[in-house]
């Protein structure tokens, strides 16, 4: 018999999981949505087999979690109280701390997996799903130990398949990390478009004079708002440490160009410039 899967949210991560799970095994999709609209729209774009309601959860093979992360918490706990034996969830939020402290006592926690699939792109809804949207990224489990052997190994299988290179972090240590990395980056370019958008009134100048330099940094501002406002929230303590590191180097920099400090700007950008040596190495694994 061919496994089931359940996938609710279909979104970006959500709607290129189910396209890559049809893809690489023999498995029927169906997609959970609390848009009757996106489902509708999934559906047509074949994104999923089927449009189903919450009932299919209870003989799932895999049940896949992939919505704003202040959803993430209770619906984990709703689904691991509903599942079979020996069904498979996981979570695809990028916040993990709070999700693996809410699901640490379940009965069936060894069930549940927490995982990160570092991947995607600024636009959001089932038409963003794309085809090999996770090859050659990174997937990181948080909290291994606390999963079940068979399902780490299920999860694998399925993350292998999609091309990832899968690493192992304590949760905790995870959401730290993901402030620098990733969620800054998020902040920086919604403010730098803030920024603009307040001071350059004209917008036929931003279209005319805005460069590559200039479309690239400000990409992530595109972003859905309703995904990334809870993350911002839900990880607030690590967003707010990154901030302020990040807000005393901006004010460092101001302070060397109002002093026309030639030598400390080029001193701090030539450091700086270390952080290509990192990502052409991350690049070449």
């Amino acid at each position: 018999m061919k496994n089931k899967v359940a996938i609710i949210g279909l979104g970006l991560i959500g709607g290129s999981l189910a396209l890559e799970l049809k893809k690489h095994f023999d498995w029927t999709v169906f997609g959970i949505d609390s848009s009757a609209e996106n489902a509708k729209k999934a559906l047509i774009l074949g994104v999923i087999d089927e449009v189903s309601d919450f009932s299919i959860i209870e003989s799932a093979d895999i049940v896949v979690i992939a919505v704003p992360v202040n959803y993430g918490p209770q619906l984990v706990l709703k689904v691991l109280n509903t599942i079979k034996k020996d069904a498979l969830v996981f979570d695809v939020g990028s916040t993990k701390e709070y999700i693996c402290k809410k699901v640490v006592k379940h009965s069936k926690r060894v069930n549940f997996v927490a995982v990160h699939p570092i991947a995607g792109t600024e636009f959001s809804g089932p038409e963003a799903a794309i085809y090999n949207l996770f090859d050659g990224k990174v997937n990181i489990i948080c909290d291994k130990e606390l999963s079940s052997e068979k399902s780490i190994e299920k999860t694998m299988t399925i993350f292998n398949r999609l091309n990832m290179r899968t690493i192992f972090m304590n949760s905790r240590e995870h959401d730290k990390h993901i402030a620098y990395v990733s969620h800054l980056s998020h902040i920086s370019s919604f403010m730098l478009g803030k920024t603009v958008l307040e001071i350059e009134k004209n917008e036929k100048n931003i279209f005319d004079m805005a460069g590559s330099g200039f479309e690239s940094t400000v990409r992530l501002a595109k972003s859905s708002p309703e995904m990334w406002s809870p993350i911002f929230v839900g990880n607030k303590t690590n967003i707010l440490t990154s901030l302020e590191g990040f807000i005393k180097n901006l004010q460092e920099f101001k302070e060397m160009i109002e002093n026309e400090d030639t030598e400390a700007l080029r001193n701090s950008m030539s450091e700086t410039n270390y952080i290509k040596e990192i990502l052409n190495g991350i690049k070449k694994q």
